[in-house]
């Protein structure tokens, strides 16, 4: 009975070997969320369930072997990672696919991939490596030297153009310096500067969104646009505006509890845009009502708050920095997609984590949660263990 308990208990360490149960939990109640709410949006829409579930077991996959790697392994491979995201993209510049409008995609032959999705990784994790190896004599300078290397793949995917992932890129890299002691007397003047602007820019709308009004060289027409509709969705609503206003039909059509799973409508007659993508909530929204919002934001709010319990138990400075910037990227991705599809903040184009369909951003953040779990196994290993 003892060697077949022993026994039992080996496979089920090479099963489940590295990974952190809570946190398993909450990635399996999004997965299992995503696929029934992806299902739906499928109906009458070319998605391909099969790939979907591919690429969720990839995922897994992809989580499972990056929690077996130490942190301080990971650690070695900023450098490399990021040197070869910056490259990529500069491929993309010179001979990119272009797609929609945008220069985003590099055709690798059996594939094509978006190289600006690696850099929401790459980005902290070199930030997380300079700033630990800087940990007992940080200066002015090193906060100079990370915003510059965040400024250069911010600028690269900015010209895609991709404003979305470019902020994203940003936001991931500028968590890393705060939590490495980025001045708060110069973080408060530039939110200042932040509430200003908008202040400026609701006041004088009509005046701005004229059509006669060019907002050159700061924004491209299209980014405009996404400004101006956001502030009068209304104003063409069968133009620039019906995407943003069927979404806001449908969470609104959802109630309290929904119009039930397969029973959206909004969906379903093909109202609403990029439904298995970027407005993956709206069609939750519709189906699942006011209820099911607050289990999703619930899930969200325990992943967060899990990884930044793992970043305050980490046992090196290289692992809290990133764990806090992974645990803050997820909040940033949540409330982006969120909030543009509830209509309260532009439409960019972000995923909403572990829900919207697509491979390469399940890969990406299936690495930063094998990272976050790589953390919590080997925080027992000592300082450089």
């Amino acid at each position: 009975m003892h060697n077949k308990y022993a026994f039992l208990k080996g496979k089920l360490n090479i099963l489940f070997g590295g990974f952190d149960m809570p946190l398993l939990l909450i990635i399996l109640s999004l997965f299992v969320i995503s696929t029934f709410t992806i299902y739906s949006a499928s109906i009458g829409s070319p998605v391909d369930m099969g790939q979907h579930v591919r690429n969720l077991c990839f995922s897994i996959f992809i989580i499972w072997l990056t929690a077996q790697i130490p942190p301080t392994l990971i650690m070695r491979f900023a450098i490399p990672i990021y040197t070869i995201g910056i490259s990529l993209l500069l491929a993309v510049m010179m001979f990119g696919l272009i797609k929609k409008g945008a220069q985003r995609w590099l055709n690798i032959g059996i594939t094509s991939i978006q190289p600006s999705e690696l850099l929401k990784i790459a980005v902290p994790m070199v930030l997380a490596w300079y700033y630990h190896k800087r940990e007992h004599s940080i200066k002015a300078i090193d906060y100079i030297a990370g915003l510059i290397i965040v400024a250069i793949p911010f600028i690269l995917i900015a010209k895609q153009p991709d404003l979305g992932t470019a902020v994203l890129v940003l936001a991931a890299g500028f968590y890393v310096i705060f939590l490495a002691g980025f001045p708060w007397k110069i973080i408060l003047p530039l939110i200042i500067l932040g509430i200003i602007a908008i202040i400026l820019i609701i006041s004088f709308q009509q005046t701005l969104c004229s059509p006669e009004q060019t907002w050159q060289p700061l924004l491209h027409d299209y980014q405009k646009h996404r400004i101006c509709t956001l502030l009068d969705p209304a104003s063409d609503p069968l133009g620039k505006g019906f995407h943003i206003l069927q979404s806001m039909i449908a969470i609104g059509s959802g109630g309290a509890t929904g119009k039930g799973w397969l029973n959206g409508t909004q969906a379903r007659l093909e109202f609403i845009p990029e439904k298995h993508t970027d407005f993956i909530f709206a069609v939750y929204s519709e189906e699942f009502g006011l209820i099911g919002n607050l289990i999703l934001l619930s899930i969200y709010i325990l992943l967060i708050f899990r990884g930044l319990f793992i970043a305050s138990n980490a046992n090196i400075t290289f692992s809290r920095l990133i764990a806090g910037a992974i645990s803050l990227m997820f909040f940033t991705y949540a409330f982006v997609n969120i909030g543009m599809v509830s209509g309260i903040l532009p439409v960019v184009g972000v995923p909403l984590p572990m829900m919207s369909y697509g491979g390469t951003s399940f890969v990406t953040l299936g690495m930063c949660i094998g990272i976050l779990m790589s953390i919590e196994r080997h925080k027992s290993y000592g300082k450089y263990g």
